[in-house]
């Protein structure tokens, strides 16, 4: 029996409208679940609702305002503290999205978000452009097994002497193995108050009133599924730059491996770019430039912030987006059948004759036409394109090769 899943994949560095992408495809799949492949609360996928408020999803899916239930895979790293916010302002807009998490989802601490903040800010001038959030400290923690901390274990009633041993011996030998001898005043009050776990818990314990353990293998039981993949193949941890990668895979590498468990067969796989580059925070961006001739910007959701400084430009580089999607396609699929295509988002913002380059050639496009000719460039079939930031802006076309 033929089981089919769906798949939305940033091609580049992030932001390239997989919150939107997401969004359309869970209107046009009723009863999905959207299932977060990779990354955690640093993720920032924006979707405008059908009555033009707009919500960043961090935690929960994307395709929230279209009705579909959330997954956490095994392979997201949770973050209590933010998570009930999050709940909250869907909920004030009348979103109340079913959710559940793999026992093993790995769960960030307070702790984890202070060592993360200690050593960027450590690095001054340096910094990798971490959002501070703590991912990567998590996943280094739970390489620990006397220190890792998952879903599962939210409802183990040890919870406190796991926090504390967390506090007291984890913290001060990762903190030396960082060369970090003393913290900032205000995070090591942070480390010192009691209330720092008191109040975690408080959180934990929201989150288990919201989160129904359900393990990734009997995702196909309850609806058709969408994953959700964040930050982008170029940030990849073993694809990108080093250090300016994020600590997982944010390509197909952890969808086939969710989709085998749960018995996909088939997998369409949608790889989302703007017609332009974005990257935010530190790392290389090939011709990078303070402004795009004939793009209007528009980006309220990468607002300059402490962490990752402000949106940077280029214009889009073929060669680059051809490649790394090329190079996430060579990932094991484990006879699942992969249908590869592009969605092209943005195209509002172009005026004629803007440009891209490949190879460092400037190709100049009519916004019009744009979505298809960088499809063909880059060798993959057109399966979206979007002229705003609503879902009733993107044509969807899902039209796939196998790749």
């Amino acid at each position: 029996m033929s089981i089919q899943a769906q798949a939305v994949i940033g091609a580049l560095y992030g932001d390239e409208g997989k919150g939107l992408m997401v969004d359309r495809l869970a209107a046009a799949t009723p009863g999905a679940v959207v299932v977060r492949s990779n990354g955690g609360a640093q993720a920032g996928h924006t979707v405008v609702d059908p009555a033009g408020r707009r919500h960043v999803f961090h935690h929960i899916g994307s395709g929230s305002f279209a009705g579909a239930a959330t997954h956490f895979s095994r392979f997201f790293v949770a973050h209590p503290m933010l998570f009930l916010d999050e709940l909250s302002a869907l909920n004030e807009r009348g979103a109340k999205p079913q959710i559940s998490s793999d026992p093993r989802a790995l769960i960030t601490t307070p702790f984890d978000v202070l060592i993360n903040q200690a050593v960027e800010l450590a690095r001054g001038t340096a910094r990798h452009g971490s959002c501070g959030l703590g991912f990567g400290e998590t996943i280094e923690r739970n390489l620990q097994p006397e220190f890792a901390l998952s879903t599962k274990d939210l409802f183990r009633p040890d919870l406190h002497a796991r926090l504390v041993s967390i506090r007291d011996c984890w913290v001060p030998g990762r903190l030396a193995a960082l060369g970090i001898t003393a913290l900032p005043e205000e995070l090591a009050a942070v480390l010192a108050d009691e209330i720092t776990i008191a109040c975690f818990e408080a959180d934990c314990a929201a989150y288990r009133d919201h989160v129904t353990l359900w393990p990734d293998r009997r995702l196909c039981e309850r609806a058709s599924v969408i994953f959700e993949a964040a930050q982008g193949l170029c940030l990849d941890q073993n694809r990108g730059v080093f250090p300016h990668v994020t600590r997982s895979n944010t390509g197909l590498t952890n969808i086939l491996a969710i989709a085998a468990e749960a018995g996909v067969t088939e997998l369409g796989a949608v790889y989302a770019t703007r017609c332009y580059t974005t990257r935010h925070g530190a790392g290389p961006l090939k011709g990078e430039v303070p402004t795009l001739p004939g793009v209007n910007v528009v980006d309220p959701t990468n607002a300059p912030n402490e962490w990752q400084g402000s949106l940077r430009l280029a214009p889009l580089d073929l060669f680059t987006l051809r490649k790394a999607i090329a190079d996430d396609l060579t990932s094991d699929r484990g006879g699942i059948a992969v249908k590869a295509g592009l969605a092209v988002t943005c195209l509002d913002q172009t005026e004629d004759g803007f440009a891209v380059t490949d190879q460092d050639e400037e190709i100049r496009l009519d916004p019009a036409k744009a979505a298809p000719d960088i499809a063909d460039f880059v060798g993959l079939p057109l399966s979206a394109e979007s002229w705003g930031p609503r879902r009733r802006d993107v044509r969807l076309y899902l039209e796939a090769a196998v790749a």
